[in-house]
């Protein structure tokens, strides 16, 4: 007796359920996972939960990626990916039978080839009494750590070993290793505890709420000032409004230049890949390549050193 297979109908996938269970593909990588979450978060705002995900179109994702039109193409490109990720997994899953981002094309980047702030300048903005105890810590650390912003804002007090001036942060990923800081650091680090024994190392200016959408969770808020955690966006733009005043052209910085200007500086006294490597905690050696091709400070400092005129009016 032969068996004849009926053809059967695949029902129609909902977005959300796509989305869900894309996502949970990286439930072990929480970095990505966040970038993730937000681009297809806005994916489902635009079309709907309830959109099979076979009924997505160019058009939806031109209105989804509409909401970075105005962004840098780096960010442009971050979320292109993401939707790109995620449109992969739906055709492997046979959800999807042609590309909706056919039309969408990476952005170019321009890049600034040197990215360090001269040591000079980071001097005069870690010692500018008009920023915050707060922020003066922040900014030295990650420069000596030369650690990402989202390690070091991540930071609860018990991951401080004050007596061999380190700390040990959560990575990319969600391995764990220890930053170490310099004699800056650890001069300003006691006035900012102020005697604190748990909680966020760096905490917002108000109290966290106890209820409602913006209520953090327990872990990133202060049992004994009840203030929450000092969250990335506003540590950023504080960074970028205070050295505005400290920057020729008036832009301002970013934190991840404290951490591209403490690796950059460490090369610029002769420190070798490897020990960058350890310091920064990269995977791969080809990845300190920006970091090893010295730069403007550099440049400006051999400069004067050969400059003639100069050297005659030595004594």
């Amino acid at each position: 007796m032969s068996v004849i297979l009926l053809p059967t109908t695949r029902r129609p996938v909902a977005l959300v359920v796509a989305v869900d269970a894309f996502l949970d593909r990286f439930r072990d990588d929480p970095g990505t996972r966040a970038t993730y979450t937000e681009t297809l978060r806005r994916l489902r705002e635009t079309a709907g939960d309830q959109m099979p995900v076979a009924a997505l179109t160019p058009e939806l994702y031109e209105q989804t990626m509409a909401r970075w039109d105005s962004g840098a193409a780096n960010t442009w490109n971050k979320h292109l990916s993401a939707l790109t990720s995620f449109t992969a997994y739906c055709l492997r899953q046979d959800w999807l039978a042609i590309d909706p981002g056919r039309r969408l094309e990476r952005r170019k980047v321009t890049r600034t080839r040197d990215k360090a702030i001269p040591r000079a300048r980071l001097e005069r903005l870690f010692t500018d009494d008009r920023n915050p105890l707060r922020e003066r810590v922040l900014w030295r650390m990650l420069y000596e750590t030369c650690a990402r912003a989202e390690e070091i804002l991540g930071l609860d007090v018990p991951d401080l070993d004050m007596e061999f001036r380190r700390a040990l942060v959560v990575e990319k990923g969600g391995d764990r290793a220890y930053v170490h800081w310099e004699t800056p650091t650890a001069r300003l680090l006691p006035r900012l505890l102020a005697g604190r024994t748990a909680g966020p190392v760096f905490l917002a200016d108000r109290r966290a709420p106890a209820a409602g959408r913006r209520a953090p969770a327990l872990g990133d808020v202060c049992p004994d000032t009840g203030r929450g955690r000092l969250s990335y966006p506003r540590a950023e733009y504080l960074f970028k409004q205070a050295s505005q005043l400290h920057d020729p052209h008036g832009v301002g910085y970013t934190l991840h230049q404290l951490r591209h200007s403490g690796l950059t500086h460490l090369a610029a006294k002769g420190r070798s890949a490897a020990e960058l490597q350890a310091k920064s905690r990269h995977r791969h050696l080809a990845t300190l390549g920006i970091y090893v091709r010295l730069g403007e400070e550099t440049s400006a400092r051999i400069t004067a050193e050969n400059d003639e005129h100069h050297r005659r009016h030595r004594r």
